[in-house]
């Protein structure tokens, strides 16, 4: 038997072992994603499934279990988590609410529908499914708990992906392209309000505690808004040039303290890196000081989260009836998001192919769904068969954005120069008579 400090050696060099395994996979895959014009968050998250039981698994010798053990996950899944906290922290930051504050009129109707509609197709799957789904590990899931969680991870779009869509498909000065990105900031700041309110549902033992853990998180938004806020402002204000690179050493000590405050309260810890992020000073110095810094580092992690969540994720687990629980699951998040947003937008004056091109966006949800689905796997809301249905759902929507936005537009130019042709004139030929 290996003594402690043997074990301990071995365990640390498995562990930056399977690090760099992680890294270059899915900085292979990335890198594959956007030559076939898709987000890189696609190529990522297909590294993580293809690492874990679904690909790696079929092949003889236990492969994952060797190259990512049960003690080296513990150790990896801790490292995504810092890469997570430091993500949600940056799209907390980035989140601008002044964005959506003049469409209020024109865009009411469509956002109140981009969160309805999938909201309640979501929820009335979960309740069709629930007799099946219901029990996880022996447990079984409150049907409240599981359908309003169901429904909220339909309701979810990946804002930092969708940003990346408008930015490739030139869309960001175009009405859709504009309105999906205040729509999805939007949609994303509820949507977390609904799954904080899941969170404290599950893990609150009782009304008594579900009613303490919902006033400390109201102490904890309050401190927040009227204490922390206020004091990052001035604080900041005072930093010489000389120390601005330690505002990032600030901002990343907010986070992960926030992270931990609300962890304690009982709810999760990313929604105290995202508030913390909501409430960061948003001027020029702070944003060029920790705001690319903080990124980097959250996008040199985020592959480790992408492999952890591949590793949960069993494709060989999907019986007949998950398939089509699956392909269920794809067609009513599409109709729910798609629908959802395409429908009142044209009703509400939008032509059907400006409308059509805000739904596809708003259909995107890469990294922010698998945040939400890992959420529920560690809550013990999901089974491993749904959770990977879930995951794959969150692949295809995503995936399918790119290309179908290109074929859009292209017949829309294609459209754009015949009725440009038409519209000259037809030069008459004189011809001499015969």
């Amino acid at each position: 038997m290996a003594s402690p400090a043997a074990h301990s050696e071995w365990l640390t060099t498995t562990v930056i072992g399977g690090v760099a395994l992680t890294l270059l996979v899915g900085v292979t895959f990335a890198i594959g994603a956007r030559r076939i014009r898709q987000p890189a968050v696609v190529g990522e998250i297909a590294a993580g499934i293809c690492l874990g039981p679904s690909l790696l698994g079929l092949l003889p010798g236990d492969l994952p279990d060797k190259f990512f053990p049960a003690e080296a996950r513990a150790h990896l899944g801790t490292a995504a988590q810092v890469g997570l906290i430091l993500f949600m922290f940056v799209i907390g930051w980035e989140f601008d609410g002044t964005s959506f504050s003049g469409r209020r009129k024109s865009t009411g109707i469509i956002w109140l529908s981009s969160i309805a509609c999938p909201l309640a197709l979501g929820m009335g799957l979960a309740a069709l499914i629930y007799g099946t789904y219901g029990t996880v590990n022996g447990k079984e899931v409150g049907m409240l708990e599981f359908t309003l969680y169901l429904g909220v991870a339909m309701s979810i779009t990946a804002f930092p992906v969708l940003a990346r869509i408008v930015a490739d498909q030139g869309l960001q000065f175009s009405r859709p392209g504009a309105l999906s990105l205040a729509l999805a900031a939007a949609d994303d700041v509820l949507a977390w309000c609904m799954l904080a309110l899941v969170v404290a549902l599950v893990t609150a033992s009782g009304t008594g505690a579900f009613v303490t853990m919902l006033l400390w998180a109201l102490v904890y938004v309050a401190g927040m808004m009227w204490i922390v806020k206020p004091l990052l402002r001035r604080v900041t204000a005072k930093v010489p040039d000389s120390g601005l690179p330690y505002i990032m050493v600030l901002a990343a000590c907010g986070a992960f303290g926030s992270a931990w405050l609300t962890s304690e309260i009982g709810i999760h810890a990313i929604f105290g890196a995202f508030f913390f992020g909501l409430v960061m000073p948003r001027d020029r110095r702070m944003m060029q000081a920790a705001f690319g810094p903080m990124e980097n580092a959250s996008k040199l992690l985020l592959p480790l989260f992408f492999v952890v969540t591949g590793l949960s994720v069993d494709l060989t687990t999907i019986t007949g009836q998950g398939l089509l629980v699956m392909l269920a699951v794809i067609v009513v998040a599409c109709l729910g998001k798609l629908g959802g947003v395409a429908i009142p937008a044209r009703l509400t004056g939008m032509n059907w192919r400006d409308a059509t091109t805000l739904g596809l966006l708003m259909n995107t949800r890469g990294l922010t769904e698998l945040v939400i689905l890992n959420v529920g796997l560690h809550l013990g809301l999901l089974t491993v068969e749904l959770f990977s249905a879930m995951v794959i759902m969150a692949l295809v929507t995503t995936a399918m954005a790119a290309p179908l936005l290109s074929t859009l537009l292209s017949r829309q130019k294609e459209r754009a120069q015949e009725e440009l042709l038409n519209s000259r004139p037809v030069a008459h030929v004189m011809t001499a008579p015969k």
